[in-house]
């Protein structure tokens, strides 16, 4: 019974932290770990209420397709909570192997009739059953169209426009590929700080911990964690700023631009800081980079990264980077690592393939290149720029360059060299563009300028 009421209560917050998003537009992220902050929920309460709130928001067009197909009523015509309710338990039957089917139906019944919604129970019991139904009848019951840009995009629950951008830049089956990466759980990644310890020692003490740790490869101060890790601050190491947490491919960024000890770096778009502490620790320490943002609340936590990782080379400036004049001809390298729409991160940020728009984007271009053109003048003659993104869409990137080339006569790409310790990594002969189930890590774009 004490089971049983425990993981209702997991169905209970996630369908709370479901409603919430949709009723006040809330970022996932925050607000999951919020609720969660402020409930008592056992370990593993806690990761059913995540794998459900995560997995719903990322899978729920497919979800809502089940429901138009099984239901009387098209989903977006449902009471936005039964609705939810009807998404918690076909998660569970369609995504979840260790919940019974029965319980899947009962708990989403109980949801239902817990939350005032006893005359539509019968709705929800019925529903839940004909899909279970057809699924021991060995029939999928979600019916998808043969277009492909739809099939896809109902398939694996995506709106139109991004299906539309991969498959025109990269065919159906890397793009049918991408869309699978992107609905796994994400991994977590962490950077090992080389000036308080090695990646071999932290290696050890974290599996002495108990958590499963591999090494990644030719990332030379990478380790990737898997399973149930636990509290981020509380792991071994941590708040010794032995580590900070950072996904291969933004780690990838700071190796690219290939910093000095003794030069001046200049981060354009610094918050949080992930990328200006890698290029500290790269630099020994030694130098001087000049962390840039707009945003005083997130250039503190630049300040905190580097406090607990003992820092002492970055110094913050706030200030829009697209007018910033104090910096002109003082970067031996300059990183404009532009805000974009994340189409990297998917799998991380499972709203935001429901957030962004081609309207967004557009506004998000305009503004890249207006801090790529201002970024460009705070290069030394002869210096270098690297320009990235965490995302997948040409004229983000791609697109951006070859604007910028066309009217900066005194700049070229420079290619990534063949014989750098990086080149498996490297996609085309002008660029970086890390795909994620090539690589396995975020999408990332990253190419680097020359100023002649």
């Amino acid at each position: 019974m004490r089971n049983k009421l425990s993981t209702s209560n997991a169905r209970q917050l996630a369908l709370k932290i479901l409603l919430k998003i949709d009723r006040k537009n809330s970022y996932t992220d925050v607000a999951l770990n919020r609720a969660l902050n402020q409930s008592n929920l056992s370990s593993s309460d806690r990761s059913l209420c995540t794998e459900l709130v995560y997995g719903i928001i990322r899978h729920q067009r497919t979800l809502d397709s089940l429901i138009d197909q099984l239901g009387k009523k098209k989903a977006q015509q449902q009471p936005p909570n039964l609705r939810r309710i009807l998404h918690i338990g076909l998660y569970q039957l369609r995504y979840l192997d260790h919940i019974p089917p029965s319980a899947a139906v009962n708990t989403s019944v109980d949801l239902a009739k817990d939350n005032k919604l006893q005359r539509l129970s019968g709705v929800v019991n019925g529903i839940l059953r004909q899909y279970i139904r057809s699924i021991q009848g060995n029939h999928d019951p979600l019916i998808l169209p043969n277009d492909t840009l739809k099939k896809l995009a109902i398939q694996y629950s995506f709106p139109d426009w991004i299906i539309e951008t991969w498959l025109q830049k990269w065919g159906e089956e890397t793009t049918e590929k991408m869309c699978h990466w992107f609905n796994q759980s994400p991994n977590i990644d962490i950077r090992v700080n080389p000036l308080k310890t090695n990646l071999e020692t932290l290696q050890t003490q974290l599996t002495s911990a108990g958590v499963n740790v591999t090494p990644l490869g030719r990332f030379p101060c990478a380790l990737r964690l898997k399973g149930k890790i636990g509290t981020i601050p509380t792991l071994p190491g941590f708040s010794q700023g032995h580590w900070t947490v950072q996904d291969t491919s933004a780690q990838l960024v700071s190796y690219f631009l290939d910093p000095q000890p003794g030069e001046t770096i200049i981060d354009a778009c610094a918050a949080p800081g992930g990328k200006t502490t890698h290029i500290a620790e790269l630099m020994g320490d030694q130098g001087t980079i000049f962390a840039c943002d707009r945003t005083p609340s997130r250039l503190k936590k630049v300040q905190e990264n580097a406090q607990r990782l003992e820092l002492n080379c970055i110094e913050t400036v706030v200030g829009d980077s697209r007018y910033l004049q104090q910096f002109i001809n003082k970067g031996d390298r300059v990183l404009v690592d532009v805000p974009c729409s994340g189409l990297g991160t998917l799998h991380r940020h499972p709203d935001i393939r429901w957030r962004q728009t081609p309207e967004n984007i557009r506004e998000l271009t305009s503004l890249q290149l207006e801090i790529l053109n201002q970024a460009a003048q705070w290069v030394k003659p002869q210096g270098t720029l690297v320009y990235s993104t965490c995302t997948l869409n040409p004229p983000e990137n791609q697109e951006i360059i070859q604007t910028f080339l066309s009217t900066h006569s005194h700049w070229k790409i420079e290619p990534p060299n063949p014989h750098w310790a990086f080149s498996p990594f490297v996609t085309s002969s002008q660029w970086i563009q890390m795909l994620p189930h090539k690589q396995d890590s975020d999408g990332f774009f990253m190419v680097k300028l020359k100023k002649g």
